[in-house]
């Protein structure tokens, strides 16, 4: 029996585990992400060590990385910005891996991995064309196309988070203009609310926060809109209406199968899917918006992990 070695770098814990072709997780291990400076590599190759050891007699068919970067996979090196692993910035982390433990090791962004995923094991299982878009602390998204995962000339296809939704907006975190992880992502939602209590000495936000600005959190944001106080209600609107500018462009330029929206903020938006398609609806093309899927999914390490294993399978010319 032949297995797969997943491993996930997120920004506080890298999770790796023992994959099935088929998708099936059967063993998992994780540790924190920054267990000192310029540890992450080491830590993922701890944790490699330790599931090639539980894999025993089965056959390692190949190790796949997810990082939380773009990855230049033509130049073998993950390029920058990696704001929450940076140790991995400029390194080539497959060759590094290969060298290390003498096994085929593919390395890709987190999301494009999440997409194969999603797109062997998932929600887009069976088609030819997918986009992910993932609302976390940041906003990721990823791109397969006629059964191929669109990687761009040095890393950066798909970046639908950081296209911008409002021309004239502020710099974003990322430091372009109007993008749409500014209003669409876990950090864009908190600093939004943290801007519009400023100065106060009082407010709902705040209070929930326990009157400290920089402790407002999207959840704080999205469970008070839903309690009907107006400033928060305000930016999960502006959230709502973003989001579904972007699945117009998406559906309007690309008329893809599915579209699959998931990451740390899924949760909240799924109970706002009326409103996120009904403002889809103000920009998108009526037919092709309707022959598209647009599915919340809620996922998991164990989801991430099944990413990182169809990336090996990808690149070894499995077909999804």
């Amino acid at each position: 029996m032949s297995i797969l070695i997943a491993v996930d770098v997120g920004g506080t814990t890298i999770a790796g585990g023992l994959v099935t072709p088929a998708g099936e997780v059967l063993s998992a291990t994780s540790a924190p992400t920054r267990a000192g400076s310029g540890t992450t590599i080491a830590t993922i190759e701890r944790l490699i060590g330790e599931l090639r050891q539980l894999a025993g007699a089965r056959v390692v068919r190949g190790v796949g990385v997810g990082v939380p970067g773009p990855v230049d996979t033509v130049a073998g090196r993950i390029a920058e910005p990696v704001p929450h692993a940076p140790d991995l910035a400029g390194q080539p982390l497959a060759a590094l891996l290969r060298a290390r433990f003498e096994l085929p090791v593919y390395v890709d962004n987190d999301v494009n991995a999440l997409a194969l995923g999603e797109w062997r094991f998932g929600a887009a299982r069976g088609t030819r064309s997918l986009v992910v878009l993932a609302p976390g602390t940041g906003f990721g998204s990823a791109l397969v196309l006629d059964g191929r995962l669109v990687r761009g000339t040095v890393g950066f296809g798909g970046e639908f988070g950081h296209t911008p939704v409002k021309f004239d907006g502020p710099r974003c975190f990322c430091g372009l203009r109007g993008c749409l992880a500014l209003y669409a992502s876990g950090r864009g939602i908190a600093d939004a609310a943290r801007e519009r209590v400023a100065g106060l000495a009082s407010a709902p936000l705040l209070d929930a926060a326990g009157g400290d600005p920089d402790a407002i959190t999207a959840a704080h944001v999205f469970r008070l809109a839903a309690g009907g106080d107006p400033t928060a209600g305000a930016i999960v609107d502006t959230a709502c209406r973003a989001l579904g500018a972007m699945l117009g462009t998406i559906v309007n330029g690309l008329n893809p199968e599915v579209i699959v929206i998931t990451g740390g903020v899924v949760e909240s938006l799924a109970l706002l899917e009326k409103r996120i398609l009904a403002a889809a609806a103000e920009h998108a093309f009526p037919q092709p918006l309707a022959a598209t899927r647009i599915s919340m999914v809620v996922a998991d390490k164990r989801t991430t992990m099944r990413g990182a294993a169809a990336l090996v399978l990808y690149e070894q010319g499995q077909p999804g």
